[in-house]
């Protein structure tokens, strides 16, 4: 007969021993998602400037239906346990390709209407937040929309308006003198400033949101610092023309 003392003796330190493995792997996985999350919203906020700006110019129409996809991608993601963080980060950017799309399609000429229209997802990220659903791609959301909201300010606060309006009415090849002007209109004493102040505003929404390791916190932080990157970019673009 087999002694059950003996077995249970040998088998106790295995079953230890994987306790402590699936410990170590928990909490690791625990302390790196926080910094995917944040990643992953930082690439979401720049994915526009390179794919969804050329699509838009080009193919409005296909730009807007193309919101679909990422909606059903998302909720098919929601809806799997293994999956569910990442389909909730991608509804959040769902609506901001939709809200994009409509914008720049058809609006871009007039910049008095651009942040009206990327709000348009805010009652429904309002709505699931008060419902403590969808939190991670609703903060996303959010923090997309204020990095907008501040970019917006600037041109606001700086005058460039019209040459916002220009550009959006010239051909690319005649985009260059515009852009020369705008970038004079920058680099003046107030222009500077008023860039100064706001990167701080960035910079100290984003960095204290990020000091949070809850995930929805993350996704707000990564669209608001990633904000820097893309304003930075239309930056060089405009001083390299």
């Amino acid at each position: 007969m087999f002694n059950l003392n003996l077995v249970s003796s040998a088998i106790a330190p295995i079953a230890t021993i994987a306790r402590l493995d699936n410990s170590v792997t928990s909490a690791t996985t625990n302390s790196i998602k926080p910094w995917l999350i944040f990643s992953a919203s930082a690439f979401l906020v720049s994915i526009p400037v390179f794919v969804q700006a050329p699509l838009v110019r080009l193919y409005p129409t296909i730009s807007l239906l193309s919101t679909i996809p990422w909606f059903v991608l998302s909720l098919i993601l929601i809806f799997r346990p293994k999956t569910q963080l990442w389909g909730d980060l991608l509804l959040g950017f769902a609506g901001c390709w939709l809200a994009g799309s409509i914008y720049w399609g058809w609006f871009r000429w007039e910049p008095i209407l651009h942040l009206p229209i990327e709000s348009i997802g805010l009652p429904f990220a309002i709505w699931c937040l008060g419902k403590s659903w969808g939190k991670v791609g609703g903060y996303f959301y959010l923090g997309s929309l204020f990095g907008t909201a501040i970019t917006d300010l600037y041109f606001y606060l700086t005058g460039l308006m019209p040459y916002w309006r220009q550009v959006m009415h010239a051909e690319p090849e005649l985009a260059m003198p515009i852009f020369q002007s705008a970038i004079g209109q920058i680099e003046t004493p107030w222009g500077i400033g008023c860039a100064l102040v706001l990167i701080a505003v960035l910079l100290t929404v984003g960095l204290l949101s990020l000091r949070d390791r809850e995930l929805h916190w993350r996704a707000f932080s990564g669209a608001v610092l990633s904000t820097l990157l893309v304003d930075g970019l239309f930056w060089l673009a405009a001083s390299a023309a």
